[in-house]
């Protein structure tokens, strides 16, 4: 199936390159771009595309808000990812907690551009390890423990110990090592929690897991 793409970037010259790089692959399509916020809002509602490219630092509308009202859309199954010049904390942080998928820099290779589009339209989360202990730092810093949520009582013991190792880091075929499952089972495992506890992909099972207290700081 052909991935559809929007490219959210204030910089007509940065959305042509982007563009070239994704369109020579036969399994992408970019069908709009837009230079600030609320364009990309539109062209999301218009083309309905798996990935939106977006950039945080843009006139009017900025990506961080233009995230927010995209992902808070109840008929949007559209997913984030955040591409920027600035790897800042904040900025990685409030994006994430926004249910953004991913985050990566524009001077990656495109190579890694055309990877992270791909990973994100899976329903996967695309973030490096230093960006992830990153925030794992800013949530011991701006979040206290949360002593008992019956929302992890939903979770069988299985699924909450998997819960534990994703938030430590680990792959699925990491997990299903220590565990001694099959990486399928991970992966069912995995999905369980996702959607008993309501979260969007990986990087918000490791944000809820440092919240809750499960994991040691």
């Amino acid at each position: 199936m052909t991935v559809k793409v929007v490219l959210a970037d204030d910089q007509a010259l940065v959305r042509r390159g982007f563009r070239l790089i994704l369109e020579a692959e036969p399994d992408i399509e970019v069908v709009a771009e837009a230079e600030d916020g609320q364009q990309a809002i539109d062209a999301v509602r218009r083309h309905r595309p798996a990935v939106v490219l977006m950039d945080i630092q843009m006139p009017g509308l900025d990506g961080l808000e233009a995230t927010r009202r995209i992902l808070t859309d109840a008929d949007s199954h559209t997913r984030v990812l955040i591409l920027t010049t600035f790897e800042r904390d904040d900025y990685v942080f409030q994006a994430l907690q926004l249910g953004a998928s991913g985050f990566l820099l524009k001077t990656a290779p495109p190579e890694d551009l055309i990877t992270a589009v791909r990973v994100v339209a899976r329903g996967e989360a695309l973030l490096s390890p230093s960006v992830t202990r990153r925030v794992i730092q800013e949530v011991t810093r701006h979040h206290r423990r949360v002593p008992h949520s019956p929302e992890l009582e939903r979770l069988t013991q299985r699924e909450l110990e998997v819960l534990r190792l994703v938030a430590e880091g680990l792959t699925n075929a990491e997990i299903a090592a220590r565990l001694y499952v099959s990486e399928a089972t991970v992966k069912t495992h995995t999905s369980n929690v996702l959607s008993k506890l309501g979260l969007r992909d990986r990087i918000q099972a490791v944000i809820f897991a440092y919240k809750h207290g499960l994991v040691d700081r």
